[in-house]
Formats: C-alpha cells, sequence, structure tokens
C-alpha cells in the first residue's frame, strides 16, 4: 500500500496527515520535534505500510535533522515550495481558512495526485552538503560585513566626513584600523604621521606606507562642518564598536575561506568546476553547493538553467508572447552565476565574445551577463555528464567566422 504524508512542520512540533491511496484520511497528529517525535512518526507509517519506500511525504523544506532523518528512513521526501503549497490549497478553499493541520492534508493530497510535477529531494552526497554549509555561511558574512559597512558611512556622514574621504572602502584592513585608533574628527585631525603609519601596520599594510599615510593625513585635516563634543563622543563610541565588528567579521571570513577552500579541493568534480572560464575556488564552490552532485537531479542542461533562474520565462496567451527573467529561483545560485559570469568576461575570448554581442544587439549589462551565466551553465552540465573539463574552441569554435579558403 502506498502512503501519503504531508508535513507541515514548525520550530517546536510537526502537524502530520497520512492519507491512504484514495485520499481518505488515516491518521492525524501532532508529534513534538526531535528524536521522539521521529520515533512516532515511525511507529504510524508502520501501522499502514511495510516498505519504507512506498511513503510518500510532503514537506515545505529541503533540509534539516528531520528531513536527514526521513531520507534515512527510505521514505520518498518531496520538498514543496511554500507558494505552491498556497495556490494548491487555493484550488480546494476559495473562502481563505488556513491552518497548520490543513496545510499537512494539503502537503499529502498534493504529494498523492501532483507530485509527477515536482522533485524528490536531491541525493546529494555529505562531501557536498559540507560545502552548502560553509559556502553559505561564508556568503552570509559577507551579507553581514556590508550591512555592517553601510551603517558606520551612514554614521560617519552623520559626524566625521573626512574619514569617508580617506578611505573608499569602509571594510579594509586600512580603514578599520586607523578608525579605530582615531574613531572622530578631533582625534583624527590630530592623528600625527607616525601615528597614523603605525595604525596602517597595525592593519597589515607592509606597502606604500608613507604613500598611504600622508593621503589619509590630509584627508582626515580636511576643514569639515561639526558636532557638538557630547555628540561626537557618542558616534567615536558607536563608530568604534562597529569597526571592530566589521574586523571580526574579515578574519572570520579568511577563516571561513581556508576551510571551504579545504573542502572545495577534496570534492571530485572539484576540477571540472575550475576549469570553467571565471570559476575561482570560493565561487566554484558555492555553485557546487547550490547545484549539489547528485547525478540523477537534472535530467537536461535547460532543467539545470532553470533551477539557475538563467533561462527565459515565456508567457503566452492568445496574440499576447512575452519573454521575461525568471522571479521564482535559487538566489543564491543565481547572485554565484551573475558573478561567474562577470568574472569569465576577462578569462575566455569566447565570453566576452558573447557578451559583446548581446550588448550591441540592445541587452543592458545583466541582460547579457544573465545570457552568458545561461550558456555558461549549459557548458557545465555537459562536462559534469561527459566528465570532461571545459575546452574553450569546443565551446565556442561554432562562433568563429567560417575561413574561406584561397582561389588557387
Amino acid at each position: 500500500m502506498v502512503l501519503f504524508v504531508g508535513d507541515d512542520w514548525a520550530e517546536a512540533h510537526h502537524d502530520v496527515h497520512l492519507m491512504g491511496e484514495g485520499g481518505e484520511q488515516l491518521v492525524v497528529r501532532q508529534l513534538p520535534e526531535g528524536l521522539e517525535g521521529i520515533a512516532r512518526l515511525h511507529a504510524m507509517v508502520a501501522e499502514h505500510a511495510t516498505d519504507p519506500a512506498e511513503v510518500i511525504i510532503g514537506i515545505e523544506t529541503d533540509r534539516g535533522l528531520w528531513v536527514q532523518a526521513l531520507l534515512a528512513a527510505g521514505y520518498q521526501v518531496y520538498a514543496i515550495n511554500p507558494l505552491s503549497v498556497a495556490r494548491y490549497r487555493q484550488r480546494h478553499n476559495v473562502a481563505g481558512a488556513k491552518s497548520d493541520a490543513g496545510d499537512a492534508k494539503t502537503l499529502a493530497d498534493l504529494v498523492r495526485t501532483d507530485r509527477h510535477n515536482h522533485r524528490p529531494i536531491a541525493g546529494d552526497s555529505s562531501d557536498v552538503d559540507a560545502v552548502k554549509v560553509l559556502a553559505r555561511a561564508h556568503q552570509n558574512l559577507i551579507w553581514e560585513r556590508t550591512r555592517n559597512t553601510n551603517r558606520l558611512r551612514n554614521t560617519l556622514r552623520e559626524y566625521y566626513p573626512a574619514a569617508l574621504e580617506a578611505f573608499d572602502d569602509l571594510a579594509h584592513s586600512d580603514a578599520t584600523s586607523v578608525l579605530a585608533a582615531f574613531p572622530s574628527a578631533e582625534t583624527g585631525a590630530k592623528a600625527s604621521s607616525s601615528q597614523i603609519r603605525a595604525a596602517l601596520k597595525r592593519g597589515g599594510r607592509k606597502r606604500n606606507l608613507d604613500t598611504r599615510t600622508a593621503e589619509i593625513r590630509a584627508a582626515l585635516r580636511t576643514p569639515q562642518l561639526g558636532v557638538s563634543p557630547a555628540v561626537a563622543t557618542a558616534f567615536a563610541a558607536t563608530t568604534r564598536s562597529t569597526v571592530g565588528i566589521i574586523a571580526e567579521i574579515a578574519r572570520q571570513i579568511k577563516a571561513l575561506e581556508a576551510e571551504l577552500t579545504t573542502h572545495f579541493e577534496q570534492h571530485p568534480d572539484a576540477g571540472i568546476y575550475r576549469s570553467l572560464p571565471g570559476l575561482g575556488v570560493i565561487l566554484g564552490a558555492r555553485v557546487l553547493a547550490e547545484f549539489g552532485d547528485d547525478p540523477e537531479r537534472y535530467n537536461s542542461a535547460k532543467s539545470r538553467r532553470n533551477y539557475g533562474g538563467t533561462s527565459p520565462l515565456t508567457v503566452a496567451s492568445g496574440r499576447s508572447r512575452v519573454i521575461k527573467a525568471r522571479f521564482v529561483k535559487n538566489r543564491r545560485l543565481y547572485d554565484a552565476i551573475d558573478q561567474w559570469a562577470f568574472c569569465s568576461l576577462l578569462a575566455s575570448p569566447g565570453c566576452r565574445d558573447h557578451y559583446d554581442q548581446r550588448r550591441a544587439a540592445g541587452d543592458l549589462h545583466h541582460q547579457a551577463l544573465r545570457a552568458l551565466g545561461n550558456r555558461l551553465v549549459g557548458y557545465l552540465h555537459g562536462c559534469l555528464t561527459t566528465n570532461t573539463p571545459y575546452n574553450e574552441h569546443t565551446a565556442w569554435a561554432h562562433r568563429q567566422p567560417q575561413q574561406i579558403p584561397e582561389a588557387a
């Protein structure tokens, strides 16, 4: 007997609905999170099914200890996008009612009738799962550094604009080291060349010390509007705190980069990813992490492009036909592909030529990058399928002009 299970999860509990092949309700329970809850779920399933492979579960997430336990038990697990669940709920409930128990039933019904339109959770290896954990944590720290840098820029604009003249990149070690030592306009204007030079050395600068010291000293001594001493002191305290956070985040980013590099280079597909133009260790690790390494996950280059969000979306109705960019996509992967396409412009003549032709045809910068990224994802799929590294001539030979032989 095939058993369909809807699992609406929350932080502390799971609402579970067991459904038979004909849509009949078998069991409805609320289970606690953790070992006790998963044990009770297994016991419930065992009462109605003997083969774990005949248990089909719908849940709105693809990660976590609970999901790993479901996969380890041998169940077929489908991670359903919450937007799809909401649309499916509206098909059967026009009143707009919603409950956790109702969502569990919706998930069970969805995998019973519509699972052919969804994919089971990919069977990625533990190696790529580790790369994903590190790559996402690394990207989160970069985003956090950007948020704190923007916060620091806004603060300096309020009371210390000379610092903005001195440093273009507030996340750079030059900026964090000097602002930690001279966090106010008064201290910055009084700082001597030797003091600024010492701060730069503490930040790690080894070259062009004297030139950079002179530039910073001149910028910090630029006349500016001031605030009251009490307000300046308060702002200086917040600047010192934010600078400390940025500096620590930078150290942790470097530590994660080293760990991510080690895990990525140990993966068997690392060589293929690194062979593609524009993919270094960190960017290659991000792309690998989001695509995964399950060889059965993408049955064509188009499905891989769709998941990456680079393939165009066609909306056609009657005489209307509109082609536009995809809105629903893996945004981490799309961001990585966008950077990959940009980096490939300097690494591959074929990529540069493709980008230039798209721009000449009227595409904006990011439209041309998206088209180039779409092509690169296709090449990646081909390389992984055939287990061969990227070859520039093979990839772009079809775009080279035909050589016309000279007449004898």
